[in-house]
């Protein structure tokens, strides 16, 4: 039952004979998890929440970013360097203090999907990578959960629904795309508004599937020219050779769109907290085991502002200049965001260096938490 306050928040809706008050319970009830926070996630989680959805997931293992701003108004000058996820908690919150808001920080994987995505019941992919869109469209066809999912690219944006035996999934309108084929947002640029439409659609979408009403985009791409203003309709069918919903599906476990497990369990690599990596420091000038802080971003950055003892080691070099880091303690790889000291991490690794660890979330994270004075440049 709505309460009196719930009553005149969506009265808008109430009026709607095709909503009204049965509609309006059914996104009560329901439990949405957007997947990313970042330009699609920021319209969709405000018109979600402001539409009265009684639960609303957010992952998002990112922090705010200067350059995200925009776009991605979920969030505000004053907050870069915070974690996405739990800063657009508290936003969706003060706009609407009756639902409940999860923050998920941290990556979504094949070994966390399943257990998270069981937690709700519609899912709305905002992501802006190939890999995790695979992921996701998988997990919700396995799991048998409804997906809207949409895509920006430049001035071009579009978007499909999946519920489980009433439409094709994504992977029948594509069934393998390689990941530089499409490059993302930081790699080709996207006009700060279209998001803005792109996610505006999904949370429609969504509201329209919980509450049972009008045509959802069950086997038709929606796409959008922003330069054009122009509008387009493809209708696709399930494919009998899809590999995750076909007749004869190969895709039974979650994996990503290269078929190899996304389940990163087994890595050696730790991923550390700003003020995990200060206790470590704190308790080396006690037993004298200071872990080998290694700061892989480009000369300019490291000139700018850098943590005491770090040596550094741009990415781009640091394969030759392997033999130059010692091994005797702890390695922790560290740069602006995060970024580049996992992918220096992940080279350390198959080098065969053990004890290795990363800033998860790197300088941003470190001034946001430790240092708000710090200076952090900007990549090249």
């Amino acid at each position: 039952m709505l309460s009196a306050a719930e009553r005149a928040r969506y009265d808008r809706h109430l009026l709607l004979p095709e909503f009204g008050a049965a509609g309006q319970e059914r996104l009560k009830s329901a439990r949405v998890l957007i997947v990313g926070a970042g330009g699609l996630g920021s319209p969709a989680g405000l018109y979600l929440a402001a539409a009265g959805i009684g639960t609303l997931g957010l992952i998002d293992h990112d922090r705010v970013e200067l350059s995200n701003l925009q776009r991605q108004v979920l969030f505000a000058s004053d907050e870069i360097g915070a974690p996405k996820a739990g800063t657009a908690r508290r936003r969706l919150l003060a706009l609407n203090p009756e639902i409940s808001v999860h923050a998920h920080e941290f990556k979504l994987r094949a070994a966390n999907a399943a257990e998270l995505l069981a937690n709700y019941d519609l899912v709305v992919d905002g992501s802006d990578r190939l890999a995790t869109r695979y992921l996701v469209n998988d997990a919700c066809v396995l799991l048998g959960k409804p997906l809207v999912s949409a895509a920006i690219h430049r001035f071009e944006g579009q978007a499909i629904s999946y519920a489980p035996e009433r439409a094709p999934c994504y992977r029948c309108l594509f069934p393998e795309v390689s990941e530089q084929v499409v490059p993302n947002c930081a790699e080709a640029g996207v006009l700060g508004v279209l998001p803005g439409v792109m996610g505006s659609l999904q949370a429609l979408e969504a509201i329209k599937i919980l509450a049972g009403i009008g045509t959802p985009l069950f086997g038709r791409l929606l796409t959008f020219d922003a330069l054009a203003m122009s509008w387009q309709e493809f209708h696709f069918t399930r494919r009998e050779d899809c590999a995750v919903c076909g007749a004869h599906a190969s895709i039974r476990t979650l994996r990503d769109s290269a078929g190899a497990e996304l389940d990163n369990s087994s890595s050696a690599i730790e991923a550390l907290q700003p003020r995990e990596l200060q206790a470590r420091q704190q308790r080396a000038a006690i037993d004298g085991a200071a872990p080998t802080l290694v700061d892989v971003r480009q000369p300019h950055e490291f000139a700018l502002s850098h943590l005491p003892a770090a040596r550094n080691i741009p990415l781009p070099d640091l394969e030759r200049r392997l033999p130059e880091i010692p091994l005797h303690f702890p390695v922790v790889f560290i740069c602006r965001s995060g970024a580049r000291s996992l992918a220096a991490a992940k080279l350390a690794e198959h080098a065969g260096m053990g004890a290795i660890a990363h800033l998860e979330g790197g300088m941003l994270a470190w001034a946001a938490e430790l240092a708000p004075a710090m200076r952090i440049a900007p990549p090249d």
